[in-house]
């Protein structure tokens, strides 16, 4: 049995993606990105629902149906298994054990584990709509409504990938908080480190942010859920070039006393040149935590912002 420990950062992930032959036919849906980019810094949990619940490998496919009464089933093409209800306990069961992960990796198309456009038949047809989520992630997402979960194949569009890494690493920096113990002090810390990637996701959602983290009539408990809450959502929108920009150039202030001439000049040009489209990200970021080292402040250098997941990802230099 797992248990949240603050070293680990622990993904949930389809096991068939990790090569494990678990699929109706017997295969695998074996991803390289995962196998060869992530698992040096994840350690993985891998689930199969379907397998979990007795069908084997090779097994009959099984498939979304919707009934005349709305309900959706999950059955063979024949009708002649129905999962349905060993799937729900299943899931309901294993997603109450996951309070230790900080994402999870999914199969797409899935009837048990797609995140989206999963095909729904029309029961007794062979006609669908992709307009379903496979029942096993629909349960975890339920349940863990702020955690992090994405499709193997979304994540080979870089900009979805690196708001879902993002995402993972605030997870787990909020688990390792509450693991600690969540006080007022830590929770108005938390909120000073991740300004500027608040900035970057959600201008408005970071100004709700601060009142109610300096609510003092709110219990502690309820504060920090409902932190939590408008936290993730923030991250879960993309950041865009304008907001990144504003918040490079509000962490360029800071160092308005300490830099040369030539050296604003060459901050801001490349600061711009990243808002027009023309250098990537990491460009004014290398340029900014180069500046850090000569002239250390505290309050920018401890700024998720700057570092929000292990350059070995390269994460931000595609956009």
């Amino acid at each position: 049995m797992y248990k949240f420990e603050p070293q680990h950062i622990r993904l949930g992930v389809s096991s068939c993606l990790l090569g494990e032959k678990v699929r109706f036919d017997g295969g695998h849906k074996n991803s390289a990105y995962c196998q060869n980019e992530l698992k040096a810094h994840f350690d993985f949990v891998p689930v199969c629902p379907e397998m979990a619940i007795g069908l084997g490998a090779p097994r009959k496919s099984i498939r979304l149906v919707r009934e005349a009464d709305k309900q959706i089933r999950v059955q063979s093409a024949d009708s002649s298994i129905d999962v349905t209800d060993a799937l729900q306990q299943f899931s309901q069961q294993k997603v109450e054990s996951l309070d230790f992960i900080s994402g999870y990796i999914v199969c797409a198309k899935s009837p048990t584990c797609g995140m989206e456009r999963v095909t729904v038949y029309k029961a007794g047809t062979n006609n669908g709509m992709k307009e379903g989520v496979g029942l096993y992630t629909q349960t975890l997402m339920e349940r863990w409504p702020q955690l992090p979960v994405e499709e193997e194949g979304r994540l080979h569009d870089l900009v979805i990938r690196e708001n879902f890494f993002t995402r993972v690493y605030a997870y787990h920096d909020w688990l390792c908080l509450l693991h600690s113990g969540l006080t007022q002090h830590k929770l108005t810390q938390f909120h000073a480190r991740y300004k500027y990637l608040l900035l970057a996701h959600s201008p408005a959602q970071y100004r709700n942010l601060g009142p109610l983290v300096a609510d003092a009539d709110l219990p502690l408990a309820q504060k920090g859920q409902q932190y939590f809450e408008g936290f993730m959502a923030a991250l879960k929108q993309k950041a865009t070039r304008k907001n990144h920009t504003s918040a490079l150039q509000h962490i360029q202030g800071y160092f308005k006393r300490d830099l040369s001439k030539p050296q604003k000049q060459e901050l801001t040009q490349t600061i711009m040149d990243y808002r027009n489209g023309v250098k990537p990200l990491i460009a004014p970021l290398t340029l900014i935590n180069h500046y850090l080292k000569e002239h250390p402040t505290p309050y920018i250098a401890e700024q998720v912002y700057l570092n929000p997941h292990p350059q070995e990802l390269k994460l931000r230099y595609g956009y």
